[in-house]
């Protein structure tokens, strides 16, 4: 009888395959999905850019322990990429040369020069003590824009994008809200040749009540003239604004006002005073601001104000710029 071998070359062929097949499904790398991947939510970078408002250090440079001259590079040793002057700090600085322009030359230069050898960006200058835009008496005021076009200038050589002003007055709401127009129209008008914004701060008086202006800027009607919300100059009774004076008896919704402001806000300032034990600022929620900031479509500077006692003053700065990130992250 013949032999029948059951693995014939053809059976053995077959099988060798079928093998190959098989570990070849096994061996075959899974689809990963984006969904099975985890993301790390620190590493999110937040929707906005920090800058540091001088005046949070105006404390120690007022009593001669840090020079104005140093701000850039504090601002960059605590991590800020944009830097905001405050003019009236530097008062001593302008003081060095009998003639004004050539004092403000040397000034701008070294501030230009500091700015670059830090690495941070030059983002506006706040403008304090010359004169009042919103005065009624035409002589004056427009004094008071001729004063301004000097900061306007500096704002140009220095790369910044905007001055802040002050457009108080006196006199009723509605006759305070026609001399600001025509004070920020008449200054917006020559900054505008110079590529520089106009903003004006919510900073006491009437300026601290959102609605009136937002209706200033709506009659301003210039692209080049906008706001710059503080989260805390409230009061429209008291100094320059600040909820937390404890003369304050007719604070402002603050929410309501940012929200008002933010419409044609160009710069945002996150002011902050003393820290409760938990990080936190009790008087300002920080988390329902930023979620109006971030509703708005703003996603340019806030710049870290802080304005506590409890806190040294870089403790505090530090504390704010925390609060931000941590606020930010939490959206």
């Amino acid at each position: 009888m013949k032999y029948c071998n059951p693995f014939s070359k053809f059976s053995f062929t077959l099988l060798v395959i079928l093998f190959i097949g098989l570990v070849g499904c096994n061996n075959k790398p899974k689809e990963s999905k984006a969904k099975d991947i985890p993301v790390n939510v620190e590493e999110k970078s937040p929707f906005f850019k920090l800058s540091l408002a001088q005046w949070s250090f105006h404390k120690k440079i007022q009593s001669g322990k840090m020079s104005p001259l140093d701000f850039a590079q504090k601002a960059s040793e605590l991590g800020f990429e944009g830097i905001e002057y405050v003019n009236q700090l530097y008062k001593e600085e302008l003081k060095k040369d009998a003639d004004p322009k050539v004092a403000m030359d040397m000034l701008l230069k070294t501030l230009k020069e500091k700015s670059e050898t830090y690495k941070v960006q030059n983002v506006l200058i706040m403008v304090d003590g010359e004169g009042h835009l919103a005065t009624l008496d035409e002589a004056e005021r427009a004094e008071t824009v001729e004063n301004h076009k000097k900061w306007v200038d500096a704002a140009k050589y220095l790369g910044c994008h905007s001055i802040r002003v002050n457009a108080h007055g006196e006199g009723t709401a509605e006759e305070v809200a026609d001399a600001a127009v025509k004070g920020l129209s008449e200054l917006s008008d020559y900054a505008a040749k110079q590529g520089i914004n106009v903003l004006v701060e919510n900073h006491g008086g009437y300026t601290s009540n959102g609605q009136w202006l937002a209706d200033v800027m709506k009659r301003v009607g210039k692209s080049n003239c906008g706001t710059l919300p503080d989260f805390g100059n409230f009061c429209q009774t008291v100094g320059y604004g600040s909820i937390n004076d404890q003369n304050c008896k007719d604070p402002y919704d603050i929410y309501k006002g940012v929200s008002e402001l933010m419409p044609f806000a160009k710069a945002v300032s996150a002011k902050s005073y003393d820290f409760d034990t938990d990080g936190n600022q009790p008087k300002i929620d920080y988390l329902k601001m930023l979620r109006i900031v971030k509703k708005a479509g703003y996603n340019g500077f806030i710049g870290v104000e802080y304005e506590g006692s409890n806190l040294e003053e870089e403790e505090g700065i530090m504390a704010t710029k925390k609060l931000l990130l941590k606020a930010a992250k939490d959206l």
